[in-house]
């Protein structure tokens, strides 16, 4: 992997992994990082589920974590504390995280690079890319202002529309201008973990699953291939996908 790559085309590598546990990932990630901000790795959407984890960003409050220490290990919940944005989320089992290793800035890629200060520009693309592919999929989703995520109606009659979210983003830039973590996209999780926490610091904010929007909405291709092709065309990207976990990990030289 640690070669120069070719940079004349725009091109992004997206790799299924499966699941991995949170910290290893995170490892991943700035791993990936150093290489492409020495130019021997391309852009590089990582695509992968988690065991039931707690993490809480920068501006996270830990009184957002409802459960005890012993609730904590009854539940076989790990909590880490993490250098994205945002508060506290949940990753667990039926929910496709998303973690873009990007580089915005400095780093001069052809054709598109987002500018160092685009912070805020980078969480609209990311939201973009999943109301993107939600759409493709048959489901209407949006984006509500000053409440970062995606989100989309909720299935109920009468009333006003009222909106649940779906899919939570938290990231990082570094000081080379290199992204790390992204979105967490829910297809089908256990509710009950999001009971232990207030998703993202916002009191009486509800979460939903991809699932009572479309019947099957686990990990299927059809969602993968639906966030790749999204990711790509928001991001300018050409992509390049493998959808084999073990050909993941030996691309990026390490083993399961």
């Amino acid at each position: 992997m640690e070669t120069s790559v070719d940079t004349s085309v725009k091109r992004c590598e997206a790799w299924w992994l499966g699941r991995v546990a949170y910290r290893k990932a995170w490892q991943l990630q700035n791993r990936l990082a150093d290489l492409i901000a020495a130019g021997k790795q391309l852009p590089t959407l990582l695509l992968l589920e988690h065991p039931p984890t707690y993490t809480i960003g920068r501006m996270g409050n830990r009184d957002h974590l409802l459960l005890d220490d012993q609730r904590l290990a009854e539940r076989n919940l790990t909590v880490v504390e993490v250098d994205r944005g945002g508060d506290i989320t949940y990753h667990g089992p039926g929910q496709l995280v998303g973690y873009p290793i990007l580089p915005l800035a400095p780093v001069d890629w052809q054709g598109g690079v987002l500018g160092k200060a685009d912070f805020v520009g980078y969480l609209r693309r990311l939201e973009a890319c999943l109301i993107e592919a939600l759409g493709q999929l048959g489901v209407r989703a949006i984006r509500r202002d000053g409440l970062t995520g995606v989100w989309v109606e909720e299935n109920r009659e009468g009333d006003a529309p009222a909106y649940v979210k779906v899919a939570s983003i938290g990231v990082k830039i570094d000081s080379r201008g290199i992204t790390r973590h992204g979105f967490a996209l829910n297809l089908a999780t256990d509710m009950e973990y999001w009971e232990g926490i207030v998703p993202c610091g916002l009191e009486g904010v509800r979460m939903t699953n991809l699932v009572d929007y479309i019947a099957g909405a686990t990990h299927s291709m059809a969602v993968l291939d639906a966030i790749v092709e999204a990711f790509g065309r928001v991001m300018g990207y050409e992509m390049v996908f493998s959808k084999e976990p073990e050909a993941g990990w030996q691309r990026l030289g390490l083993s399961e």
